[in-house]
């Protein structure tokens, strides 16, 4: 992929890295970790962390014998910049909708209690 932006959004269209990243999100993890809730190998995982890190969203260390990943929320951070106009968009439409309902309410006379039932 040529632009940041759209390796981000390519690696976010996969469930299973979503729930990676969902994960990351609480805590450092190994691959084996990272797997466990998953019905896959640990080399498919790889697979996904491997997305994950040619998208700039997770980064792996080492400590020792242990291998670390960890999230790196900055390219989700030009995503959201990327997305913000529309989310104002949504958001000024909906108080449109707001209001116009707002003015039907207003203009509509007020319902009538229901009548009580005649008793046979």
């Amino acid at each position: 992929m040529a632009d940041p932006l759209s390796a981000t959004f390519a690696a976010l269209a996969d469930p299973t890295r979503r729930a990676i990243l969902a994960r990351l999100i609480e805590s450092d993890c190994s691959v084996t970790e990272l797997a466990e809730p998953f019905a896959m190998s640990q080399p498919a995982v790889s697979k996904h962390l491997k997305v994950l890190e040619r998208a700039g969203l997770v980064s792996r260390g080492r400590e020792a014998q242990w291998r670390p990943c960890r999230i790196d929320a900055g390219p989700l951070k030009d995503a959201t910049d990327w997305l913000e106009p529309y989310r104002r968009l949504w958001e000024a439409r909906f108080d449109r909708l707001d209001a116009y309902l707002a003015e039907l309410q207003a203009q509509s006379p007020a319902p009538k209690p229901p009548r009580p039932r005649k008793s046979r």
